[in-house]
């Protein structure tokens, strides 16, 4: 075969969920992701679980101890089926009810 093929892989990797709203999320990781970059994010809200497409909008280091590093991302939904927009507004309604204690 004449030329280079050029290939992506896909790991799932755990990061932590710090903010999230209806147009997107704070995450955590272990690792950076790169600006404008694309990600299937999955997100459990409570007792649900929804997968969503994520552009990553900013990223640093939000933290280093020892030997590990942290990176905080923003990432910007995009184009949300209705179906996870509700999923995620219904998390948010239920978290701000339980924090109220109505």
């Amino acid at each position: 075969m004449l030329g280079a093929l050029v290939g992506e892989v896909m790991v799932y990797e755990p990061m932590v969920i710090k903010e999230v709203g209806v147009g997107g999320a704070t995450v955590e990781t272990r690792f950076p992701l790169h600006l404008d970059s694309l990600h299937d994010l999955r997100l459990t809200l409570g007792e649900r679980s929804i997968v969503v497409k994520g552009r990553v909008v900013h990223s640093r280091i939000s933290d280093v101890d020892q030997d590990i590093v942290t990176y905080r991302t923003g990432v910007e939904f995009v184009e949300p089926s209705e179906r996870v927009t509700a999923a995620i507004a219904e998390y948010l309604e239920s978290v701000k009810t339980d924090r109220s204690g109505v």
